[in-house]
């Protein structure tokens, strides 16, 4: 018999019933649920199953992501032109829900929300008998607000993006920087003063407004296109993309400012 473990009582011996072999040797069955030895085996694997799994949740809570909450910034802005409500949150599911009385912005903000991930709520009245002018300006400058308040100190963030997105035969470009230095570079050739009812002018005049409250670096280049609609919904969503990007948590910073200064902050 050729075992060095004892034999337990539960130990099946079976001996060969073919008469022609010499020496029939007897072999042993061990029920893997009872032997001693399996049974501490056994033990061993789950206290180690146990550990690694605790290690993996110690690991995990050392993420700055794990205790940070929802960044959301609410603004409400009142002049004697418009009145202008905004909630943003950058951590949302890409909620969308603005009415501007700007059917086209509305549109555009949509994109923003589902491209982003953001939840985008938007609630703005304004002189838009005028003129789309005000109102446009307003809810820029409202979500500019909104994203600053929004992101706090900065802390573990990207702080930097950058997207191309096409949409037919348009091409655009955006990079950002999350910097606190408020500047625009804006580089898009619209073929016509209109897309529905919206100025196409006011499209580049939203981007300034909401740099200006927000303290971004934001460039904006064309790098193809014909279709007045497809420049503009290509730059949201470009801008949608990049915006997620820098806004996001680097694992890698732990929770520390993206600035060699220890920094950013709006100027």
């Amino acid at each position: 018999m050729e075992l060095c473990v004892p034999p337990h009582p539960c130990v099946t011996r079976t001996n060969s019933s073919s008469s022609h072999l010499l020496n029939p040797s007897p072999r042993i069955f061990l029920p893997t649920t009872h032997h001693p030895l399996v049974s501490i085996s056994r033990r061993n694997m789950q206290k180690s199953t146990i550990c690694s799994s605790a290690s993996s949740t110690i690991k995990a809570l050392d993420s700055p992501m794990d205790t940070v909450r929802d960044r959301i910034g609410s603004v409400k802005r009142v002049t004697n032109e418009t009145n202008v409500v905004v909630e943003l949150n950058l951590d949302g599911v890409g909620s969308p829900d603005s009415t501007t009385g700007i059917p086209f912005l509305d549109h555009m903000l949509d994109q923003l929300a589902s491209h982003g991930l953001f939840d985008v709520h938007v609630k703005a009245v304004g002189d838009t008998h005028i003129d789309d002018h005000h109102t446009n300006e307003d809810v820029g400058l409202a979500i500019g607000t909104a994203l600053l308040n929004a992101l706090g100190d900065r802390k573990g963030i990207n702080r930097f993006g950058d997207f191309t997105a096409p949409l037919d035969e348009a091409l655009v470009h955006v990079a950002l920087d999350l910097s606190g230095r408020p500047h625009l570079s804006y580089d898009l050739q619209i073929p016509t003063e209109r897309v529905g009812t919206y100025d196409t002018q006011l499209v580049e005049h939203f981007f300034q407004s909401m740099v200006n409250t927000s303290g971004m670096t934001l460039h904006i280049r064309q790098l193809a296109g014909k279709n007045s609609h497809h420049i503009i919904e290509a730059t949201f969503k470009a801008f949608a993309r990049a915006l997620r990007q820098a806004v996001e948590y680097d694992p890698r910073r732990r929770g520390t400012v993206p600035s060699s200064k220890g920094v950013l902050s709006r100027s």
